[in-house]
């Protein structure tokens, strides 16, 4: 496995990532930072991050004790499937052993430091730390990281420390009242160190944790810095600067160090507060604000990131953020974007889905991989991702930053047929630890609670912690009833799920009769008064060989009969994509359309779920990110900016009946007017057999709908109608139906 290189030195407590470039650009911004507390004391040492990242030692054994001797090894990040040699039977319940434990040892160089403090990103199920030979201490969550104080047990000067931490080895170790990430969709839940590790070394006070809220109105941001004293009393005079950041790679070039070198640019804002003092072990807050007069707003089409340099006389730190305002309008149901209406479209990720791929590997820990991967979903015209039931590596999150996504960060609980059963009380410290690690990425947009799950636990939870959120952050809460009137609700208006149940399978021409109001799922009652986003949709998965899944088997076979090919099937699922794409995003009564699903696994679907596959993903080739053609082709239309929806859903005409008039919805989810040409064709084959066109103007935001004439062909066969958007530049954008012209009937024999 590659280093799963974060491509710069992370350093931070409860809850956000303070970077500096490595040790060498670390000296530039503690030159700046580093002042002493009184006149002709020497300054004190920076902070540091000695990262732990790497190959551990790794053993499979009971809860209680470390084993006798190691004999596998094991990447972290990274998941116990992956060590070598392998172990049997990884992500199952296993009489094999109660639990996995990893070891390594470490050094640090020169004298202790006022504080020492372990992170573990993230670890599941249950860690427990050991430094040398000393039980350090216990963290449940599976999802947030863990802070450990660790300067009482390490070893200083060059001296050797060895650090064990022990990892539950399946699910059941979490206790069913409190979140364990259960899927019904999955069948293994693979335990490890799935984030980075880091030693925090730092003089007191201590910056424990910074929120940085943009105040876009006011051209500002508020700076909220917690500071702790270590084992005596000490004076804090926290200074803080702002940077234009560097983070941003450019297009097609080398993927950027995230952060860039905070010490390196100059500041473009300052700001310093009163000193405070605090007792031994005290903790105390500063609030302050710097006003950044000319600042530049974080978008996705203008990722634009800065740097937060802080500094108390013994500590330093830096934070990124981005200049950015998010909330939905309750009036509208639309998302508002730095104080504009602004339209999402995307897709999904299910990490912890992809975990159980077969041909997964270390790609979730490849930055490389992952900048590209992010590139590609932007590259089917996809400006936001929901991070479904569950959370991806931090480094996910820096990427997303700077690539320009915007991310609605679900907590993985979802209740369906679910062994657990979280309560507030459990749920509320974990919100608040994951709110704290993330509050600073202007990626993340949406507090997702849970999925698809009816509950008023999580709503007890968002209503204890939403306040900590100095941006204001909406909030789904899945099914449940919604929040506040400026929440949202997510929609799954899976219409092609009663061929899975059963039934008459669903066919596009009853869209014809249909509402564009969506319900939460396709046979459930309405929903409530929130904005909405439509997050799932479709049913009509297949596997990366073009496979039904366990859920789409009966589905196909209504469609297109018991034998269709690999063929058939990707050409229907990309076109039916497509028109649904359409139907929601046309009809405009959604904040957001976001498909299901950009990344998940891919399984045999011959089972019943979970061993059966039940979803996936539209890749053929993971390292290249190679997309099925077809799907790429159809739904990356379907999601054009400006896009268009033909209202033709009939499925068999009359040769030489009557013209009809249909409807062409355009749409403009775009600030400047758009001009061009729209047409209807009717192809068969390919060739045009008749074709209209209309000059088209849609203003900024917008919808015009065009009306054209259909006439039936005289002949019978296959024929495809095509609407199409012709711009400037670039091919044209389309929307197809498929249809069947059948010869007229002949009149019956007069009677003699």
């Amino acid at each position: 496995m590659k280093k799963a290189a974060r491509g710069a030195v992370l350093f931070g407590h409860s809850g956000f990532g303070f970077r500096a470039s490595g040790f060498a650009g670390a000296a530039l911004l503690l030159a700046w930072a580093c002042c002493p507390a009184q006149a002709g004391l020497r300054p004190l040492p920076p902070r540091t991050a000695v990262n732990l990242d790497g190959t551990w030692q790794a053993e499979e054994g009971g809860m209680d004790s470390p084993p006798a001797a190691y004999t596998h090894t094991a990447p972290v990040p990274g998941l116990a499937d992956m060590a070598e040699p392998p172990f049997k039977d990884v992500g199952r319940k296993s009489a094999l052993r109660q639990a996995f434990w990893y070891r390594r040892t470490f050094k640090v160089a020169g004298p202790l430091p006022d504080v020492a403090v372990l992170k573990i990103h993230k670890a599941r199920y249950g860690t427990r730390v050991f430094l040398n030979g000393k039980a350090v201490g216990d963290h449940l969550p599976c999802f947030t990281p863990a802070y450990m104080p660790v300067r009482e047990h390490l070893r200083a000067g060059g001296a050797e420390n060895e650090l064990v931490v022990r990892v539950g080895a399946d699910r059941e170790c979490i206790p069913p009242d409190m979140p364990a990430g259960w899927d019904i969709e999955k069948y293994l839940f693979i335990p490890g160190i799935y984030d980075s590790v880091e030693l925090i070394l730092a003089g007191a006070p201590y910056i424990v944790n910074v929120q940085a809220a943009a105040d876009v109105a006011g051209k500002a941001v508020r700076v909220v810095a917690e500071l702790q004293a270590a084992g005596k009393p000490c004076q804090a005079a926290l200074r803080a600067e702002v940077a234009e950041g560097a983070g941003r790679a450019v297009a097609g070039g080398t993927p950027a160090v995230p952060g860039g070198d905070a010490g390196a640019r100059p500041a473009v804002a300052s700001a310093a507060a009163p000193p405070v003092h605090l007792e031994a072990g005290e903790k105390k807050t500063v609030d302050l604000a710097i006003s950044i007069p000319n600042c530049r707003l974080w978008s996705p089409e203008d990722p634009f990131l800065y740097d937060l340099r802080l500094a108390t006389g013994a500590d330093a730190a830096s934070v990124r953020f981005g200049m950015r305002s998010f909330r939905f309008d309750p009036e509208s149901g639309r998302a508002v974007l730095n104080g504009r209406t602004y339209y999402l479209r995307g897709s999904n990720v299910t990490c912890y889905r992809f975990f159980e791929d077969a041909d997964r590997k270390d790609l979730p820990w490849r930055a490389e991989w992952v900048r590209r991967l992010h590139r590609k979903f932007k590259s089917m015209h996809w400006n936001s991702l929901r991070y479904c039931i569950g959370f991806p590596p931090e480094l996910w999150y820096d990427i997303a930053d700077e690539e320009g996504l915007l991310i609605q960060d679900e907590f993985p609980i979802w209740l369906a047929n679910a062994p657990e059963k979280p309560v507030a009380g459990k749920i509320i410290p974990q919100y608040a630890d994951w709110m704290r690690e993330r509050w600073n990425h202007p990626c993340v947009v949406i507090w997702d609670a849970q999925n698809e799950s009816v509950t008023p636990e999580t709503g007890k939870a968002i209503q204890a912690v939403r306040g900590l959120d100095l941006s204001s952050r909406p909030w789904d809460n899945g099914w449940s009833e919604p929040q506040s009137a400026a929440d949202c609700v997510e929609a799954h208006p899976y219409l092609f799920v009663r061929g899975w149940q059963g039934k008459e399978p669903f066919r596009l021409k009853e869209i014809a009769g249909m509402s564009g109001e969506p319900r939460l799922r396709a046979e459930q009652k309405k929903l409530p008064a929130a904005a909405v986003i439509i997050n799932e949709y479709g049913w009509l998965w297949l596997t990366r060989d073009g496979q039904p899944t366990c859920l789409t088997q009966k589905v196909y076979e209504g469609l297109l009969g018991p034998n269709s090919t690999v063929e058939q099937r990707r050409v229907l699922y990309g076109r039916y994509l497509a028109a649904l794409t359409e139907f929601w995003r046309c009809r405009r009564q959604c904040a957001g359309v976001l498909h299901f699903c950009g990344l998940g696994y891919s399984r045999p679907g011959d089972k019943p779920r979970p061993e059966g596959g039940a979803t996936s993903d539209h890749f053929l080739d993971l390292e290249t990110l190679a997309l099925e053609p077809n799907f790429e082709r159809y739904v990356r239309d379907a999601f054009s900016p400006v896009g268009l929806m033909l209202d033709f859903w009939a499925e068999e005409l009359t040769a030489g009946a009557a013209p009809q008039q249909v409807k062409v919805y355009v749409i403009n989810d775009l600030y400047d007017e758009w001009r061009g040409k729209a047409a209807l064709c009717v192809l068969e084959g390919g060739r045009p057999v008749s074709q209209e066109e209309q000059d088209c103007t849609v203003p900024p935001l917008g919808r015009t709908v065009l009306s054209f004439t259909l006439a039936a062909p005289a002949r019978a066969g296959a024929y495809t109608a095509a609407a199409e958007l012709r711009g400037a530049a670039g091919p044209p954008v389309r929307s197809l139906r498929d249809f069947r012209v059948t010869a007229q009937e002949k009149p019956p024999a007069p009677s003699p």
